[in-house]
Parts: C-alpha cells; structure tokens; sequence
C-alpha cells in the first residue's frame, strides 16, 4: 500500500505541476467543457477505480491468509487472554498453560482465539500476521502459520495503560516433529 500511495503521490504532483507550468491553450466553449470533462471522468471515476480494483487485488489474498480455514478439524487452536499487562496463554486440547509464550508448528495454520479480561489490547506478531484486537467480552480469530523455525516477537498494540510497553510476549515455531515432542513435555509439566 505504500509503494502504491506513493505512486499516485507522485502522479498527482506531476499533474499539478504540468498544470502550473503550461502554456496557456485558448478553447472555445465547447472544448474548455470536453477538457473538463475529461478530467472529472479520468480523476474522479477512472483514476479510483483502477486505485481499488488494485489494491483490492493484492489485499484480498493478503486478507485470507489472515483469515480462519473454514474447516477447524485439522487446525490446532490456541486461546489467547489478554490481562494488564501479560497474556495468558491455552492450549485447550491439550491442557497446556503458559504466559507470555507461544508454541506453534511450522507450516501448519495455527487459530489463536484472542479476548481480553480488562481493556481493549491489540494481538500482534508482526512477522506473522497482522493484528488482530483483544475485547473484552468477544472472542477475535487470526490465523498464524510460520513459514520457518525460529522465535518471533510479538506486542500488544494498542496503548492499554502504563505497562503497554512491557506487554511483550514470544511465539516459538518448531518443527512439527519437535512441536509433537514439545507438546509431549509441556503436557507433563503441567500434571
């Protein structure tokens, strides 16, 4: 969206600078009203319609790789609560709590159920996904899927009082092998 932005930033100042710059043309009536026609039907209708028509081409696919898979059966959930100022973390199939921590497989699509106990949070791995706010008394779905191994960071981000900025939490992805093993050991732990 940026680039594109930036695009029509750019083609909008070299309109209004040929504008500024041009020799005056005297028209007649009629063809002042072609030309400001021309205008209006170009700047008004075309240019937003080619502007939307592209960005939606690139946001939607961008937008279902957010989304929930429609069927639940193979897709492991996570819930996710935020407090002032940790997460608390479930992994309702298996019975496992954490704080501040999650676990994920990689390359299979991950459902984390966010919702909040007090004040509107804001869910975030930028490396993931999007964001996805946390409300009190509603239950928000986004999907993760890591595309590699590794340890990514995540926010709260939404200002929820004064320790927002410590409000910080990791997502660890595994290999689905070690993920198995993983869930194996935390499952242990908490009995």
């Amino acid at each position: 969206m940026f680039a594109f932005a930036t695009v029509v930033l750019i083609a909008v100042v070299a309109l209004w600078l040929y504008a500024m710059w041009r020799e005056p043309v005297e028209h007649g009536d009629a063809d002042a009203q072609r030309v400001q026609n021309r205008w209006i039907i170009g700047g008004g209708f075309v240019l937003p319609l080619v502007s939307i028509t592209a960005l939606l081409a690139f946001g939607i696919p961008a937008g279902h790789n957010m989304m929930p898979l429609a069927s639940d059966d193979d897709v492991l959930r996570i819930d996710v609560t935020a407090h002032r100022w940790w997460w608390e973390v479930t992994y309702p199939d298996q019975d496992i709590g954490l704080n501040n921590e999650l676990h994920i497989p990689v390359g299979v699509p991950v459902h984390v159920h966010v919702s909040s106990e007090d004040v509107i949070h804001s869910f975030w791995v930028p490396r993931l996904a999007g964001k996805l706010d946390a409300i009190p008394g509603r239950t928000n779905v986004l999907r993760l899927e890591a595309d590699e191994t590794g340890t990514f960071q995540g926010k709260c981000a939404e200002f929820c009082g004064v320790g927002h900025a410590h409000m910080d939490f990791t997502v660890e992805a595994h290999s689905p092998d070690d993920f198995d093993d993983w869930l194996e050991e935390a499952a242990q732990d908490d009995d």
